[in-house]
């Protein structure tokens, strides 16, 4: 957690024990109370900041409660829990209260973010530069539409053609990761997964900061209602949609203490579900 977060939420040690007597001093809210907060937080200043520093007080025990979910996945106890607490500082900053629900139903994607997060971090051992990352994130989208109407991997040339760029300039992109790994390296503990797969989009934009996308992420959450919980998190960890990151079958697996092949049927059964002409329907504005 950054310097400056533990007094933010008056925690004064750094311990288990310590946070959840902190904990026990605030007491829960009624939507009402939540309500009113927001709307001094939405105004700023310190009356906002002192809102906001009670709204996530009392909601502390939330990040508690899905903390203990992911215990013995190789990230601490209070890992766990500060970073959870830094989704629900987050949540509290962004929190909507005329869409009508609760704010513990909200915080709780921004919990578990942060907490998925921090697992999956640990197993990810390549970080690219990061003026690099755009740059590869594009290029990896094209090849991997490329490999599909090909049904191969496509070449240099015919992938430069794609990206509308001169070879040697492609080359000098894909020199920078080689310096690390080759982009086409499998890598992970168990090879699961080519290198592209790792790259992120630094340029990610969340789902409240842009109306389109807004749109298309409220479409997708009505579709991915279809499934089964555990079928929807698998999805939105695989595919972006918790952070934006693409997380392999072996980062699933750990977050949730299943085995590779286990996250791959759970997947394949939840995009069988997907593939239904009524679902697909949906999104048929965006795809």
């Amino acid at each position: 957690m950054p310097k400056g977060s533990n007094d933010y939420l008056g925690l004064s040690d750094d311990s288990v024990g310590m946070f959840l007597r902190e904990m026990a001093r605030y007491p829960l809210l009624t939507q009402a109370e939540e309500i009113e907060l927001a709307r001094e937080i939405a105004k700023g200043g310190a009356e906002g900041e002192r809102a906001k520093r009670k709204l996530v007080r009392a909601n502390l025990r939330l990040v508690v409660s899905i903390a203990k979910k992911y215990l013995n996945r190789g990230v601490p106890f209070l890992d766990l829990i500060q970073e959870g607490s830094m989704g629900l500082m987050r949540a509290a900053e962004k929190f909507d209260y005329e869409r009508g629900y609760k704010f513990s139903t909200y915080a709780y994607w921004w919990i578990r973010q942060g907490i998925t997060r921090a697992i999956a971090s640990q197993s990810r051992t390549v970080r690219l530069p990061v003026h690099m990352v755009e740059k590869l994130n594009q290029v990896r989208k094209i090849r991997q539409a490329l490999s599909q109407d090909l049904g191969r991997k496509p070449t240099k040339q015919e992938l430069a053609a794609a990206l509308d760029m001169e070879e040697d300039k492609l080359d000098q992109v894909l020199d920078v990761s080689q310096r690390t790994l080759s982009l086409h390296a499998w890598v992970g503990k168990d090879e699961d997964t080519e290198l592209m797969q790792l790259i992120e989009d630094a340029d990610h934009i969340g789902p409240t900061d842009n109306l389109d996308r807004k749109l298309l992420i409220d479409r997708l959450n009505s579709v991915l209602d279809h499934l089964s919980d555990r079928e929807r998190e698998i999805i939105r960890l695989r595919y972006g949609l918790t952070d934006g990151q693409h997380y392999t079958l072996t980062e699933i697996g750990k977050i949730y203490d299943l085995s590779r092949e286990r996250v791959r049927q759970i997947q394949a059964k939840a995009m069988r579900k997907l593939r239904h002409p009524r679902r697909q329907a949906l999104l048929k504005d965006w795809v």
